[in-house]
This record gives C-alpha cells, sequence and structure tokens, in this order.
C-alpha cells in the first residue's frame, strides 16, 4: 500500500478538538481517493484505527485527518509533523 498515514501536528488536532467540543458546523474539504470531497456538518468523536487517526462527522462518516485539505477555509494541507 502506497498510502502511508502522516501524523498530523498537534495544533492541528486541537483546532479540530475545538469544532468538536463547541459542536460547530464545519465545512470540510478533504481527499477520498485520488478525488476532492467536500462535506458539511458537525465533528462528534475521533478514533485511532492501525494507528491512523479519524474524525467521524455526525451523519456517520469518516475522514482521517492527514487527509484534511481544509476546514472552514483555514488551509490545513501543509499542518503535518
Amino acid at each position: 500500500m502506497g498510502d502511508i498515514y502522516k501524523t498530523v501536528s498537534c495544533q492541528f488536532y486541537d483546532e479540530l478538538e475545538a469544532l468538536a467540543v463547541k459542536k460547530i458546523k464545519s465545512k470540510i474539504l478533504y481527499m477520498d481517493n485520488e478525488n476532492e470531497k467536500s462535506v458539511e456538518d458537525i465533528i462528534i468523536d475521533f478514533k485511532t484505527k492501525n494507528k491512523e487517526e479519524f474524525l467521524i462527522l455526525s451523519d456517520g462518516t469518516q475522514i482521517r485527518l492527514d487527509k484534511i485539505l481544509k476546514i472552514n477555509e483555514i488551509n490545513l494541507s501543509n499542518n503535518k509533523c
């Protein structure tokens, strides 16, 4: 597999946690395979699976954290450790 998880920065993770705690509806732009996707929803939880971190939206969508490009118009694509 050529899709190795890239750990996200603590600052980025803190931003995501703040959005989840405050239940702020967020517009998230992320990569799904080779396609950019956009979703607007509330982050309700986080999980780790096979050493990869995911956020979980209220509709059940799971997004791997290192696939997020922007959240609420803030560019996060360079926010990696």
